[in-house]
């Protein structure tokens, strides 16, 4: 499938899960179309369900690294949006993790380049941070959920001085996972 060029290898990068304004609503329309013609589209039907619940997975990820509980607890998250290189949080995997961990009591601190304040589709009582490191002060753990290449460059030792745990759940495979090891860091990242 890497070697299609209608695919190519840039589509088949571990991630959170799909997610912007056409991939999901195109997978539902297909559902809705088939039904429509008589047809029960139980394979797509099963890959939406299946995108569904690795928004649970990753999320699970974080919870089982604060111990169980992420109640009380601080995490960052590196990224909003549903890719980098845009601005659009539509369908965002990244919003959806960060609401499920908000709803079992977490305080979530973070950080994209393209947001700076709250706006639609982000829950408001998220903290928006102005950089990489607001975002992982006092952090319990680290969630990278958008593969923006800025946080391939943040220094692994120093974000280990302001965060309090040494955690990483890095859903995109972005960090040099050696480099985050050596700071201290405990390291997870998708399909390794």
């Amino acid at each position: 499938i890497g070697m299609d060029p209608r695919i190519g290898s840039d589509m088949l990068r571990a991630g959170p899960g799909w997610g912007g304004s056409c991939f999901p609503k195109d997978t539902r329309a297909l559902v809705s179309i088939a039904a429509d013609g008589g047809y029960d589209f139980a394979l797509l039907r099963g890959v939406i369900e299946t995108n569904d619940q690795h928004y649970a997975r990753i999320a699970n990820k974080v919870i089982e690294e604060c111990g169980g509980s992420v109640k009380g607890k601080v995490v960052a998250s590196w990224g909003l949006t549903f890719k980098a290189g845009t601005d659009d949080l539509r369908d965002s995997p990244a919003i959806a993790i960060i609401e499920r961990l908000m709803k079992l009591g977490a305080r979530v601190q973070a950080y994209d380049p393209t947001v700076n304040v709250i706006r639609p589709g982000i829950p408001s009582d998220l903290v928006i941070a102005a950089s990489c490191g607001e975002a992982t002060t006092q952090a319990d753990v680290l969630a990278v959920l958008t593969e923006w290449d800025e946080f391939k460059w943040v220094s692994a030792s120093e974000t280990s001085t302001h965060m309090t745990g040494k955690q990483i759940i890095d859903a995109r495979n972005l960090l040099d996972r050696k480099d985050w090891e050596r700071a201290g860091f405990t390291y997870q990242g998708i399909g390794r």
